[in-house]
């Protein structure tokens, strides 16, 4: 009789070989923090054009201050989901902090962008409602999607136009657009103007993950969302992190209090995980104070990028 562990075994061989024929194995390198921009592997300096640490605040001493007190103050970890016993004032402070910054009602805080890709959709959306996504978006809200069962629809990127023929085909409920809007892969942006615009006639709801675009883009950093002039009523649903331009970890969903108050309660991927550290809450805060005030991090990015 074949041992379960055999046939395991067995199996991810299989997968191996497969990967390994394709090119496409991952390994992971061990790499030193060795100042901005650089990182140092087995003694030797490398320039790091890999990073999303794209405003050099990932190592900045007024993060690493404000981690330190958040640490002495109220420890490491959270020590439960949000709705339990693992939301402190330095969540709700930082989650205040950021609706304002992004001209927003209500800001909720996650563990990581991922987290907030599977608590959008499938809280708003179910068996009988269409996700139509830019063939580009993440694997996150393309996982979202699949997991809240609404019939997952896809346009070729950027293209207003092909959105508008998915859209025409009908739904026999809710309709959401779904899209990045600084696509990581590539850095072009969403022509997030055009789409707002098909969404506002046709009745559908706009969600735009901004993980690349806020903190960048915008008056101040605010994001491609208030770079194209559109609001909370145009593009009702806009998720962020702080694990690029912040420099830290987590992500958050921004919206109207009644979109959060629903997420809140029915966001499994919020519901049902230990809430984001303390520490990287008060980091957060550090993070959004210096990417208010140093617009000098966003014109040395320009300088950089034009290099």
């Amino acid at each position: 009789m074949t041992r379960a562990s055999d046939s395991l075994a067995a199996s991810l061989a299989g997968f191996a070989d497969r990967r390994s024929a394709a090119h496409l194995d991952r390994h992971r390198k061990i790499l030193n923090h060795a100042g901005p921009g650089l990182v140092s592997q087995e003694g030797k300096l490398l320039v790091n054009f890999a990073s999303n640490d794209y405003l050099g605040l990932a190592a900045d001493k007024a993060l690493i201050s404000a981690a330190c007190k958040g640490a002495v103050e109220y420890g490491v970890g959270s020590g439960a989901s949000a709705l339990i016993s693992g939301y402190s004032p330095a969540h709700h402070h930082l989650e205040q902090e950021l609706a304002r910054f992004l001209e927003r009602d209500r800001v909720l805080l996650c563990v990581s962008g991922y987290h907030a890709n599977l608590a959008v959709p499938t809280s708003l959306a179910g068996r009988d409602d269409i996700i139509v996504q830019d063939r580009l978006c993440h694997a996150s809200l393309i996982d979202g999607a699949r997991l809240s069962g609404a019939e997952l629809r896809r346009y070729p990127h950027c293209d207003p136009e092909g959105l508008a023929q998915q859209l025409d085909r009908g739904s026999r409920g809710k309709s959401l657009v779904v899209t990045d809007g600084v696509f990581s892969m590539d850095g072009d942006c969403a022509p997030l103007g055009a789409l707002a615009g098909l969404c506002g006639v046709r009745g559908a709801w706009l969600v735009v993950d901004d993980a690349h675009g806020i903190g960048v883009n915008g008056p101040g950093g605010r994001g491609s969302v208030l770079q194209h002039g559109l609001g909370q009523d145009e593009v009702p649903v806009l998720v962020g992190t702080l694990g690029k331009a912040f420099g830290c970890s987590g992500a958050f969903i921004a919206g109207s209090s009644e979109l959060i108050e629903h997420i809140l309660n029915e966001g499994r991927s919020y519901l049902f995980t230990t809430a984001l550290s303390p520490v990287l809450a008060e980091a957060g805060r550090a993070a959004l104070a210096c990417v208010r005030a140093d617009d000098w991090r966003r014109e040395v990015l320009a300088e950089r990028i034009a290099q």
